[in-house]
Order: C-alpha cells, then sequence, then structure tokens
C-alpha cells in the first residue's frame, strides 16, 4: 500500500532528521560491464559470474555486514533502505536477505519500510526476484533507458529491447506493484521520434514511477571522452529542451506526478527514500564510493574495493563514522535549495526562516526578480518558492548560480 505524498512529506517534516537517519543507501558496485556514460564506482565482473559463485562479491558483502554492524545507531528505525549500483540484482537472495536483517538488527525496520532495489534487464530470474521479495525488496527500478536496441548497443548497455519487457513481466508475475522504469535522454545520435517512442513505450508498460534523465557527460568516461557537450552525435541543446518539455508534457498527460525535476509517479507511488535526499535530510551510506549525511556532517567512503577495505578497517577501529567538518550554516541553507528546488513543491520560505533566520529572504527574492519575472521562478501564496515546470526546471543551473551568489553576499 502506497503513501500519498501529503503523507510521506509530513512524516518527513515531522521527523527530528537531522541527528536521527531514518534511510540508508547501499552500495552494490558490480556490474557486467561499465556503461560508456557511467562514472559510478563500479567492478566489472563480466557475463558469468553473480553473487553465488564470486569470491569478490561474497567478500564484499562480508565488508557491507561489518559496516553496518560498526556505524552507531542514531536511534530512529529505517523508513527506506535503497540498494543502488552497479547492478544490485547479481546479488544472490541470500545475500539480500543478509544485508537487510543486519540493517535491521543495528538499526531497526519501520513498520512499512520502503526496500527499493535497481535491476538491470536480463539479470534475474523468476525465482531470484519472489526470494528478493521474501527478503523484504517492495520497490524496483528498472535500468531500461531507451526502447531502441541501437541506442542500447550504443549506450554500452547489455539488455535490449525485448529483455525490458521479459523483465517487467517476470516482475508483474511476482507481485511487484511498485515499479519504476529509468529512461535517459539526448543520448549519441538519439532522436526526438526516439524519444517519444521510449515514452510511449513506458508509459504503454504503466509503472506507477518514471524517471526521466537527461545524459550528462562526465570526465573519464567513454562518453566523455569522445564528445563535447552540444556537438554532433548528440542531439543540439534545443532538442534536448525540447526532449525535457515533451516528457513533461506525455507523463502528465498519462496521470503521472511530475513531483520533481526528473521524475514522475502515479499519486501515492514518489520514491521515499528520493525524497529524504530532496529534504536535504539525514541518512546513512554504506558501501563503496556511499556518501552519509549525519549530525551534519558529510562524508564518502573511497571509491575502489581496494581503499574501501583499508577505511573500513580504520572505521572499525575508530569505532563509528571518520571525523568530518560539520556543514556551515551558509552551505546548508543552499544545499536545501539546490536539492529542494528539484521538487515541484519547492522550498518552504517560511520554514527555512525558523532554522536560519529571515535576513536572507528579501535579497534572496531581489536576485531572484528577473527569474520570476520571465515565469521561471514563482513564490506561491503560502510561502513556498519553486520553479516553473518545465521552464525552470530547463534554466535551473542559471537559478541555483544567482541563488549562492545572493546567500554568500548574505
Amino acid at each position: 500500500m502506497a503513501l500519498a505524498f501529503s503523507e510521506i512529506d509530513t512524516a518527513l517534516s515531522q521527523a527530528e532528521t537531522w541527528d536521527q537517519p531514518t534511510a540508508a543507501y547501499v552500495h552494490i558496485p558490480f556490474c557486467r560491464r561499465r556503461c560508456f556514460y557511467c562514472d559510478f564506482p563500479v567492478s566489472v565482473i563480466g557475463d558469468r559470474l553473480r553473487g553465488e559463485t564470486s569470491l569478490g562479491i561474497q567478500q564484499y558483502v562480508d565488508w557491507l555486514c561489518q559496516e553496518i554492524r560498526a556505524t552507531p545507531s542514531q536511534g530512529q528505525p529505517l523508513q527506506t533502505i535503497f540498494f543502488g549500483g552497479g547492478t544490485p540484482s547479481l546479488l544472490a537472495v541470500e545475500q539480500v536477505h543478509r544485508i537487510v536483517e543486519t540493517l535491521g538488527q543495528q538499526f531497526g525496520l519501520a513498520e512499512r519500510p520502503e526496500i527499493s532495489m535497481e535491476m538491470d534487464p536480463g539479470t534475474f530470474t523468476s525465482d531470484q526476484i519472489q526470494g528478493y521479495r521474501q527478503a523484504g525488496v517492495n520497490r524496483v527500478s528498472l535500468g531500461s533507458q531507451a526502447f531502441q536496441d541501437e541506442l542500447l548497443r550504443d549506450c554500452g548497455r547489455t539488455h535490449r529491447t525485448p529483455d525490458i519487457y521479459a523483465a517487467v513481466d517476470l516482475l508483474r508475475q511476482a507481485g511487484y506493484d511498485n515499479l519504476s522504469l529509468d529512461l535517459i535522454s539526448g543520448l549519441p545520435n538519439q532522436t526526438l521520434a526516439q524519444w517519444e517512442d521510449s515514452l510511449n513505450a513506458a508509459i504503454a508498460l504503466a509503472p506507477q514511477h518514471l524517471s526521466a534523465y537527461d545524459l550528462v557527460l562526465e570526465p573519464g568516461t567513454v562518453f566523455g571522452k569522445r564528445f563535447d557537450p552540444g556537438e554532433g552525435p548528440l542531439p543540439s541543446d534545443n532538442t534536448t529542451a525540447q526532449m525535457y518539455r515533451l516528457a513533461s508534457q506525455a507523463l502528465q498527460a498519462s496521470g503521472y506526478e511530475h513531483y520533481e525535476i526528473s521524475n514522475y509517479a502515479r499519486p501515492g507511488f514518489e520514491c521515499r527514500h528520493n525524497l529524504v535526499y530532496w529534504r536535504n535530510a539525514s541518512y546513512y551510506g554504506f558501501g563503496m564510493g556511499a556518501a552519509s549525511y549525519v549530525r551534519g556532517q558529510r562524508f564518502s567512503r573511497p571509491r575502489s574495493r581496494e581503499s574501501y577495505a583499508q577505511w573500513l578497517v580504520n572505521y572499525i577501529e575508530q569505532g563509528g563514522p571518520i571525523d568530518a567538518p560539520v556543514t556551515s550554516a551558509n552551505d546548508r541553507l543552499f544545499e536545501t535549495f539546490m536539492v529542494g528546488l528539484r521538487r515541484t513543491q519547492g522550498v518552504a520560505l517560511n520554514a527555512l526562516a525558523q532554522n536560519f533566520g529571515t535576513a536572507f529572504i528579501e535579497p534572496l527574492l531581489q536576485r531572484l526578480k528577473p527569474y520570476r519575472d520571465n515565469g521561471w521562478v514563482e513564490l506561491t501564496p503560502n510561502g513556498d518558492l519553486r520553479l516553473s515546470d518545465p521552464e525552470g526546471f530547463l534554466f535551473s543551473n542559471a537559478i541555483l548560480v544567482a541563488l549562492w551568489e545572493a546567500i554568500a553576499e548574505e
């Protein structure tokens, strides 16, 4: 049963999230191969190895559980767990069960926790996903990316379009009723017609949630080395903007709420875990490259398995989180805007004023006046500052720069 968005937001707002995280991210770094756009910390293991047969995966799960047990609980049970990657669906059922059980023993689990897992088409069986369900996984994010085989091939993906349909069938047969599909726009050689076809194909599958991300060229990736932004064979900036507008229009017309800059959901099926990030609330992170935000301290683990293993030794010996500076008030304020303005609901200025005072509000609104005049930024009657959909979201980077300058000056 899904919670209504207003219920989720009220519960999160009332929670003491500053020093009592209720969310945990678990990074599973293993992939069959690295996609050409991927900058995540991953370990490539090929097509044959899985959790049941890979000593490396088995050792990594041991490390994860050691880290979880060495992390002091802040007193609140976990409301959400998110298995990200990498390809978490390469884990054996027993490994997922062990991780969830260890998290529950260390922190406790709420009565109806949302436990999400990223999966790639073609990486799981019916028995496997039924086992995941028994382990507590009740939400799946399926990495579809596109519905054209040529685009999937050119991205370095291991699956093809028929695998997407087969994966959705398996998940539905196993009883999953909280399914998200991922799509990527702005891919090399991708046309507006292909993007529209992918949107229509995804809508026809009727998932409860859809994520539509714009390709980002990360340094060091295959795409980052091959291409320059806005130049062929990448679509032009004007075309990618049209793709964004098309997604917003098509998905909302099909009954999906545009609740975050890149995310759409049926009412009640917003990703509760990601809402924690977008409210700038506290959360635990575990595993190679994962980040934590606990007691105002942000820190990340090393991005390679070898350096993560050494870090873990020091972490256990120290008996908890590595010392990190507490985020300054200016940074916290800007971070709250940076993540909060990703949501169509925006940021409640009245609530911010309780923590940061009121002095920043008028200079900030004055700095944003040009963007308010052209309709990119809106101030609602109840005092929420938000970006317009879709134009404000398209120019969010420029708006955030103006915000940072206003905050830094004050």
